[in-house]
């Protein structure tokens, strides 16, 4: 293969890519030749390092060959894309975990795929005319190839600016970054690679180092995080239109250019990446579920043909004007299900006791991820891909994990009482429940005595969030049990909150939807007076949703049928969360706030309504929304 030279030479895995004229562009044959080489090395006692370097002095690798990426997109075959994605990633992540010292030289252009060889090595090497970047959200993609990795690692809020404007890192900023190790002058790089041939010893790199001038985005930093700390591409936005700087203006101009969709899921990818459970492999997780989806549903095709095919610079992106739905963020970064990247490790032994409405779909994402489910419901209910067994005792035995998803505390601590004694020691039970704080605090304490790791772990995001694997976990447990269940609150939620001891969940979880059910009453009441001054609804969404009035209840489950995203109110308002749930929920908020003397008058006052509506007035099996035509029928009296 011309493109590429694959050699040993003395102790060294040589690999050298030879496509200077197309700036090292990786090609697909290429990305499979260096794995089968680095493949073949791991093993061979004579090779003691690798060293990949390029021909040429604008590039190391410029990104991925990308034309027949859009040659195959554009005839409606997504399967050759995401193949190529999922070997390009399955590479970098073999370099990353590499066991001998990978040794990166990367001159001139690192971008996109370049960074996926060139900066998951054990020492990359910089110099004077080095450039890192990933330009990703240019062409309708996100920083991939286990670059969302090193931007969530980087220092601040660098990983947002760098994701979302494309900026280039020279070789001191790429240093501060995490990109790279070492800056030495390019002069020297061919005498180094000599001796790295004749000895196999690294130690001539460090020797070799110096320390440069700080770079222009380290300058930067403060504007940088700044305007960068937001959690959605909204809130960066706005930020940076509020100020009258050259900073701003730059960065909305390098922003302008990219695609919002690509941008805002940059964002969401780094807000979920960032804290203690960070890895490669759950990076090039979601950077998988983006570009498996980026085709067909993102503006990838479109971004390659404004670059590459057409060349007029002028993209028509989806969301153009920058105002990305929360849903659309959610959508692609979803999981994939049995097409989820797979980088060869194996799954996990899990048990999953409660399969309703919300269990059900729970358990089969973690199937259609690779784990082995074994689930048990005394309704005999059962969940696709998940075994079914005939007992609480034989869904727990010999599991890793053990998760529940039950109705009240009083089935949680009698279920507790069979699942723990039959749990393998040092396996974790993640109570997904909504319960009272004093019985997941018991359960821990029951699992504690027994060995056991022990997480409490209520959701948000109703059955809809259940099945399309966007649920919030709010959890409660010791770091090293969040820690445990944190891959799989990724596979079956968007976010996961540890918020402090046993407990600390169903504390979170109860507050929360004390706001939630509070909210839910006043944006009802708020249609239903606007009905009777005679307000157009669909005006009074565009108005409220759009200021000061805005809130979840409004603008992503709003109650009145046909305005807004889909919600349950545009199906007859059959329930995604039940009315009765909703009782519930605030049920246990007044029992927490009367055993801790707090006082929440619009709390009770909301548990009061709910216990009518569901009670009185034929509110039982509606969603929790259906309060708006019982406002609407109703006047003041």
């Amino acid at each position: 293969m011309t493109d590429i030279s694959i050699s040993v030479t003395g102790k060294a895995g040589r690999i050298t890519l030879q496509r200077p004229e197309a700036l090292n562009a990786m090609t697909y044959e290429m990305c499979l030749a260096i794995e089968d080489a680095l493949d073949k090395w791991a093993t061979d006692a004579a090779v003691q390092l690798v060293v990949l370097d390029a021909e040429g002095d604008r590039a190391f690798c410029s990104g991925g060959d990308i034309a027949e990426l859009y040659a195959t997109g554009t005839k409606g075959d997504y399967a050759y894309g995401q193949k190529f994605w999922a070997d390009e990633y399955r590479l970098n992540h073999k370099i990353f975990h590499y066991p001998k010292p990978v040794v990166s030289f990367l001159q001139g252009f690192t971008m996109g795929g370049g960074v996926g060889i060139g900066c998951h090595g054990s020492h990359r090497i910089v110099g004077d005319s080095s450039q890192i970047a990933m330009p990703e959200c240019g062409i309708g993609l996100i920083p991939d190839v286990g670059g969302s990795l090193m931007l969530a690692l980087a220092p601040g809020r660098l990983g947002e600016y760098l994701g979302t404007t494309a900026a280039r890192m020279n070789a001191s900023d790429a240093i501060f970054a995490g990109f790279a190790d070492h800056y030495i002058p390019e002069a020297q790089w061919a005498d180094l690679i000599s001796t790295l041939e004749m000895t196999g010893d690294t130690d001539c790199l460090v020797e070799a180092a110096t320390i440069p001038d700080p770079g222009p985005l380290q300058e930067a930093m403060a504007d940088i995080n700044r305007h960068f700390h937001g959690v959605s591409l909204g809130d960066v936005l706005t930020t940076l239109k509020g100020e009258d700087s050259d900073f701003a203006r730059d960065t909305l101009k390098r922003m302008g250019r990219n695609s919002p969709l690509s941008m805002a899921c940059t964002i969401e990818v780094l807000n979920r990446l960032r804290g203690p459970s960070l890895t490669l492999e759950k990076a090039l997780d979601l950077e998988y579920r983006f570009t498996a989806r980026a085709m067909e549903h993102g503006d990838f095709l479109e971004g390659i043909r404004a670059a590459i095919i057409d060349k007029d610079r002028a993209p028509k992106w989806q969301y153009a004007d920058g105002a990305v739905p929360p849903m659309a963020v959610s959508k692609m970064l979803m999981p994939l299900g049995k097409m989820a990247l797979k980088l060869g490790g194996t799954g996990m032994k899990i048990g999953f006791i409660g399969l309703g409405n919300m269990g059900a779909p729970m358990a089969a994402n973690l199937a259609k991820a690779g784990h082995d489910v074994t689930g048990f419901d005394v309704a005999g209910t059962t969940a696709e891909g998940v075994v079914t067994a005939e007992s609480v005792g034989e869904a727990t035995k010999g599991m890793d994990i053990v998760i529940t998803m039950l109705p009240n505390g009083d089935i949680l601590r009698t279920v507790a009482n069979d699942v723990i004694p039959a749990m393998k020691p040092g396996a974790t039970l993640i109570d997904c429940s909504t319960v009272d704080v004093e019985s997941a605090r018991a359960v821990a304490a029951q699992a504690d005595a027994a060995g056991l790791g022990c997480v409490d772990a209520p959701v948000s995001g109703g059955i809809g969030g259940a099945a399309g694997g966007t649920l919030t976990f709010m959890a409660g447990g010791t770091d090293a049990a969040f820690d445990a269940a944190k891959p799989l609150f990724d596979i079956m939620g968007q976010k996961a909150v540890h918020c402090g001891d046993a407990g600390a969940g169903q504390a979170a979880k109860i507050c929360n939807n004390m706001i939630l059910g509070a909210t839910m009453i006043a944006t009802c009441e708020a249609f239903a007076l606007a009905d009777k001054l005679g307000l157009d609804r669909q005006k009074m969404f565009d108005v409220v949703s759009t200021s000061s009035g805005y809130s979840w209840t409004m603008n992503a489950y709003c109650p009145a049928p046909g305005i807004g995203p889909h919600s349950p109110a545009d199906n007859d308002y059959q329930p995604g969360f039940a009315a009765e749930l909703m009782l519930k929920d605030l049920g246990l908020s007044q029992q927490a706030a009367e055993a801790v003397d707090a006082d929440t008058p619009m709390g009770q006052r909301a548990l009061e309504l709910y216990r009518q509506f569901v009670e009185d007035e034929g509110g039982k099996g509606k969603d929790f929304s259906a309060m708006l035509p019982r406002f609407s029928d109703r006047g003041r009296g």
